[in-house]
């Protein structure tokens, strides 16, 4: 028996589906910890400006605002015998690995900021185009009764990524130079780049462009082939008022915690003391941790006492806690202190993002499933770039209470967002649609 006729696919089996996510989002977090972590705080560590942090975090962030004009393509034009999506995972997996390498190649990056601006810039954009790919591929295979727990799989993945490429590069960084460290991440990357090029969506697909094979039927009838019918049922979709809310959602809540978490580097580094090896390797506890409790409650959590439910209680527990740590300003030099706290709030952050996910999945219809999900990221992606330009002003006018404050305030605009959204009657207008399409 053949190769690809032994291994086994997306549509067969739940496992392969759960690892095959697990990988890539765990790949798409790699750059994630050294790109809006890592490298903003080795910037405040050698006394760069809150201007120059701010401007590589606005570089790094920009690329995933574009993720709406790449995903169309993905739903228009793609090579139906091996699947709707996985030739494009493959594609961006590999620009993303390249990229990586790429950037290792800046000499002297802090002081050349501009180069490694672009060089930021060109790693978000083979990761924004690498997550809309798999956030396809992820809408495309995985059955309604599985996606929150799935979610909470690829959301723990993507911090546990995150946070290894953290402490790793970090470490790397001081023990070597920048070259190794970026490199070295971007050769975790290029190996994950296997998991798509081994498994298919289904059986009868070819596993490479020169196997044998041929495309699925079901692919065949849900594939769009013209333009203007992908836009009109986007348009369907986007003109709903829940799915403005769920989009709103998306916006004020990546905003909120990329103003945070831009923050939080500068706080510890120049109120606490810390630098940024201690910093880094904090978060990447922290993200660790917390990644871990993701994959194994997050999901049950959500199915156990209800979606809405449980991102409330997030909600207000990261707003209580941000109160706290505004108004315990004779806590602020104490190590521990912070340290917790950087724990809790990547706990329960991570936890908060699952669910929000878990509703962007859920309200996509599979008909334009890379463009939709990839909307509601983009708007989130739109949200974190503001919130990263945020800093900049935040600070420069207020005092750090003020600034945390800031954040505690937007967490209640996200919980008043999250209560106007009605998810079931959004899921059933996208079933609706679907039907009438067919």
């Amino acid at each position: 028996m053949k190769l690809n006729k032994r291994l086994s696919t997306l549509a067969e089996r739940v496992s392969l589906r759960y690892f095959t996510f697990i990988a890539l989002y765990f790949a798409e977090g790699l750059p994630m910890g050294i790109l809006f972590i890592g490298i903003p705080a080795w910037m405040a560590m050698n006394n760069k400006t809150v201007t120059e942090i701010g401007a590589f975090d606005v570089a790094c962030a920009m690329p995933w605002t574009f993720k709406f004009f790449i995903a169309p393509m993905m739903d228009r034009y793609t090579f139906l015998p091996m699947g709707r999506k996985r030739p494009w995972v493959i594609i961006c997996q590999l620009g993303l690995f390249i990229s990586l390498l790429v950037m290792a190649c800046i000499k002297d990056p802090l002081n050349n900021l501009s180069l490694l601006v672009a060089g930021g810039f060109l790693v978000s954009v083979f990761g924004a185009a690498q997550d809309a790919a798999t956030d396809g591929l992820a809408v495309d295979n995985i059955p309604a009764e599985e996606q929150a727990r799935a979610n909470a799989f690829m959301g723990g993945a993507r911090m546990i990524g995150s946070s290894c490429a953290l402490a790793l590069s970090t470490w790397l960084l001081e023990k070597y130079n920048f070259l190794v460290s970026t490199a070295t991440i971007g050769v975790m990357v290029g190996l994950v780049t296997l998991v798509p090029l081994l498994i298919r969506e289904h059986q009868e697909e070819r596993l490479l462009p020169w196997s044998e094979g041929q495309a699925n039927p079901s692919n065949k009838e849900i594939q769009i082939n013209s333009w203007v019918e992908m836009y009109r049922s986007l348009y369907a979709a986007f003109s709903l008022k829940n799915a403005f809310l769920l989009a709103s959602l998306l916006f004020l809540s990546q905003g909120s915690y990329n103003y945070f978490e831009k923050l939080l580097p500068i706080f510890a580094v120049k109120v606490t003391g810390w630098t940024h090896v201690y910093y880094s390797n904090a978060f990447a506890v922290a993200d660790l941790t917390g990644g871990i409790a993701g994959i194994l409650l997050g999901g049950w959590l959500i199915e156990r006492f209800g979606i809405k439910r449980m991102i409330y209680i997030y909600f207000f527990f990261i707003c209580a806690q941000t109160l706290l740590l505004s108004s315990l300003s004779q806590y602020w030099n104490d190590s521990n202190y912070l340290y917790s706290y950087i724990i809790v709030y990547r706990w329960v952050n991570a936890f908060a993002k699952i669910g929000v996910f878990a509703i962007a999945m859920q309200c996509c219809s599979k008909r334009v499933s890379a463009s939709q999900f990839t909307f509601y990221m983009t708007i989130g992606a739109v949200g974190s770039m503001v919130g990263a330009a945020l800093i900049s002003p935040a600070k420069n006018n207020f005092s750090w209470e003020v600034s945390f404050m800031f954040f505690a305030v937007m967490m209640v605009l996200c919980a008043i967002n999250l209560r106007a959204l009605n998810i079931k009657k959004l899921e059933h207008q996208i079933e609706e649609l679907e039907h009438q399409r067919n």
